[in-house]
């Protein structure tokens, strides 16, 4: 699934968490959390916890870290 417009990255965290930083539309990144609530993630995904900020700019694409 490609969702266009969004930058940020995403980080494995040590504990196998994954840490996913998102900036774009607002429809955007609710279309992101669709997907990681979905079965369709290239990953096991067993809760996804939302924190909403103003975003922070800083990011020229999207990167995995």
């Amino acid at each position: 699934m490609e969702i266009g417009g969004l930058i940020g990255f995403a980080l494995n965290l040590d504990d196998g968490r994954v840490q996913i930083v998102a900036e774009g539309r607002r429809e955007n990144c609710h279309r992101l959390l669709e997907w990681l609530r979905s079965d369709d993630t290239p990953g096991r995904v067993d809760g996804v916890t939302e924190i909403w900020d103003t975003p922070r700019g800083g990011y020229e694409g999207f990167a995995i870290r």
